[in-house]
Order: C-alpha cells, then structure tokens, then sequence
C-alpha cells in the first residue's frame, strides 16, 4: 500500500496563502483606510448604476464630494451644521443701523428717505437672526483684506446696484478720504479703493442678456426686448472679476410673456419672437450659467446669485385695505408663511430646476422670503423723482409709492451682511 501523499493541492494552496498572510495583515488596515477616506466617491459612481438613487442624492453627494476635496476661494470657515441661515425671524436690535444715511455720501438720492423727509427710523433698526443660530458680525476689515488686489462686481438691476451701494457703505468708512474715490464710466459704477489696489463695482445689465433696455440712463422702455444668446454683449466686460453677485428678475416682470429678438439689434427686419416669461427667464438662466463655466475659474474666484427682490404693490396680500399699497406701512408682515403675488413661484421653480441640472460652483442667496416680510422698508413716496409729480399724484401717495426699492440704511444691508456669511463661512 503507497503511503498517503504528504500534500495535497488544496493542503498546498492552504499553506501558500497561510504564508502570506502577514502581508495580508499588514496590507489589510491600508485597504480599510482607503475604503473610509473614498466612501462618498465609491458611492457617487454605484449611484449611477443605482436607479433607486435620485438625481438630488447623486447632486448632494458630488457636493459633499467637491467640498471635500477643496475649500472654496476666501472661505475661513464653516457655518453651524445643518443652519439655514435664510430662514429665520427679524428681531430688534437698537445697535442698528450699521451706518448713518448722512455719513455715507455714495446712497443714490432714490434711496435717501431721511433726506426726502420719511418721518420714522424704525425700519433700520431690524437684524435677521436665522433659527438655531447667528449670522458672524459683519467685519470690514476682512472684506477689505480679501479684496487686496481684487475685483469685486455686481450685475444686474437697481436693486442689485442698492446692495453694491449697501456695501460700499458698510465699508468706506475704514478708508482714508483721499484714498477711495467713485466713478460712473458707461455701465460701471466703480468705488475704488486705492491702498488697496482694489475695485467694487457694479454693472447695468438688467437682463444680463443683450436688450433694448442696457443704456444705463435712458432705459425706461415699455416693450422690453431680449437678444437670445447674447450674454457675451455684457459678459465681455465681467471677465477678471474675483468675486461676482449676480441679479435678474424684476425687467422680466411684463406680463406672462416676453419679447425674444432671434438676430441683431442692427437687423434691419427684426426677428421677434414671443415666449411664456419662464421660458425667456429659463434663457437666461443657461446663458448665466454657462458663462460662468467658460470664464470663473472655481479653485480661484466665487459667483453668487441674488434671487428675487419682492415688491409690496397689493396691500390686500396681507390683509390690508383693496387699492393701497406699502405706503405709509412702518410695521412688518408677521405670517412666516407669507409671499406676495409679486415674487412668481414660478421663476423660483426655473432658477432651482436650472441650477440643480448644472454643475457650475454658483452660490444662491435666498433673500426672497426674508425680504417679504419687510413692508416697511421701501422708498415709497421718501425719495428724488425721476419726474414732477403731478396734482392728482401728489393728492395720492398710493398712486406713485415706490414699493420696488429699499431706503438705505435699511433691509438691503442684510443682504450683505448674508453674502458675507457665504463668503467666510459657506
């Protein structure tokens, strides 16, 4: 009888990876580690297999993913976990404002509405407080250092020009008289700071597309026109901006559709086409969009975006009198759920579907809901007019009360106060 083999495969193939198994022991921790460091990644790519994860779990991953690998451009921090820091209440808060109407000479006399005799001050003493946390103090020395050699610019409307002047107000008091100056040269308005090699400006593009309505004097125009496809008639000028807060929405408020001009100004038979007013907004939410990714470099410069500034035309909104506006009204709107007829849910949904579907580094500033509340902060009658009034206007206050635009200093000062947040602390 043969003895018994002294090994067999398996015997042989137990005892080979037996020996190796200190190199198995040592490799094992490192493969574990690489596991836990990538998870979110090897999550991204099974997701995309997996159809029973939504695009909104894919996109929330790819940020957490993007935020993980890289800090963005002037961030020094974080705000608290889970804080929204746009949904939240007004509280009163005597240490407001943060500068007097008098000592900033840059407020254009449309918003001046102590200067044009508004007889309260009420509407400057309000601060934003978020739920379950706080906004960092607003701190002009950090603005005015990280703008060191830097281009900060604003694009769109007046109301985006109110948050630029907002800004330049909450900082010039740190500079030197004979080291800032302000300018108007074509569509720029430019604040220079001259210590610092630093520029913040502002440019009229109410549109951001090319329209009929980009003179930034002469632009009081009833049938507005859009060029499609046009973004680089304006954008050319944004090109080496290291911070840039975008704004559109209230030019496009015509009615329920808009006017699309397919070819050139210069055509000599136009070209006009008319769409539902989403679909124009839509336009140039995707020219914005792309825009950015061809010219902001998002390891180096930051973009934001205002959303809609709301009006207080309809008084009956929030249970006032049929026919009256927000004149006269010196106190807020208290229902947390409130939003006026003004601010179209419908554009909101455009902007939110259109940035959701892109994967441009672009921040939104959500003023919408905070800023609706705040009946009491408009210009109304308190301000220059473009024209004399005339004798039925001026036996009606109702009827030419500006409930567009906001007094400075006033509620546009928080939205400075919340772009500086996103800024240092996204």
């Amino acid at each position: 009888m043969k003895p018994p083999p002294s090994s067999s495969p398996f015997s042989s193939s137990f005892l080979r990876k037996a020996r190796l198994s200190p190199f198995l022991l040592i490799f094992l921790p490192f493969i574990v580690l690489i596991i836990i460091l990538y998870s979110e990644e090897f999550n991204c790519i099974f997701s995309q297999l997996d159809p029973r994860v939504s695009s909104q779990q894919h996109n929330s991953i790819t940020r957490n993913i993007k935020k993980n690998k890289q800090k963005l451009p002037f961030a020094i921090g974080e705000t608290e976990e889970g804080c929204d820091v746009f949904n939240g209440k007004w509280v009163w808060d005597e240490s407001r404002p943060l500068y007097e109407e008098s000592e900033c000479p840059y407020i254009q006399p449309q918003l001046t509405c102590q200067e044009h005799g508004r007889p309260d001050k009420n509407y400057q003493h309000w601060r934003w407080q978020p739920h379950g946390c706080s906004l960092p103090s607003f701190n002009a020395t950090l603005i005015l250092e990280t703008l060191r050699g830097k281009k900060m610019l604003f694009v769109g409307d007046s109301l985006n020009r109110g948050q630029f002047v907002s800004l330049v107000c909450l900082v010039h008091r740190l500079i030197p008289e004979n080291a800032k100056s302000m300018e108007t040269v074509g569509n720029f308005d430019i604040f220079t700071i001259k210590d610092y090699n630093a520029t913040i400006e502002f440019y009229w593009a109410p549109f951001l597309l090319e329209s009929n309505s980009d003179d930034a004097v002469k632009h009081r125009i009833e049938e507005r026109v859009v060029r499609k496809g046009s973004i680089n008639a304006h954008g050319k000028y944004w090109k080496g901006a290291d911070i840039i807060v975008f704004n559109t929405y209230l030019w496009w408020m015509r009615g329920l559709h808009f006017n699309i001009l397919q070819g050139s100004f210069d055509d000599e038979v136009k070209d006009i086409v008319e769409v539902s007013t989403e679909e124009a907004y839509r336009m140039a939410m995707k020219s914005m969009l792309k825009w950015i990714k061809k010219n902001m470099d998002p390891t180096k410069t930051r973009v934001f975006f205002t959303s809609m500034s709301p009006s207080h035309e309809k008084s009956i909104e929030w249970g006032g009198e049929p026919k009256k506006n927000c004149y006269n009204e010196t106190k807020m709107i208290e229902d947390p759920n409130y939003w006026g007829t003004d601010s179209r849910k419908s554009i909101m949904q455009v902007i939110g579907k259109e940035f959701s579907k892109s994967k441009v580094a672009i921040l939104f500033l959500n003023i919408t809901q905070l800023s609706s509340y705040r009946k009491d902060a408009h210009t109304t009658i308190y301000k220059k007019q473009w024209s004399p009034l005339t004798p039925e206007q001026l036996a009606n206050p109702f009827s030419y009360a500006d409930c567009v635009h906001w007094c400075l200093p006033g509620l546009q000062d928080t939205w400075n106060e919340l772009l500086f947040t996103k800024l240092f602390y996204p």
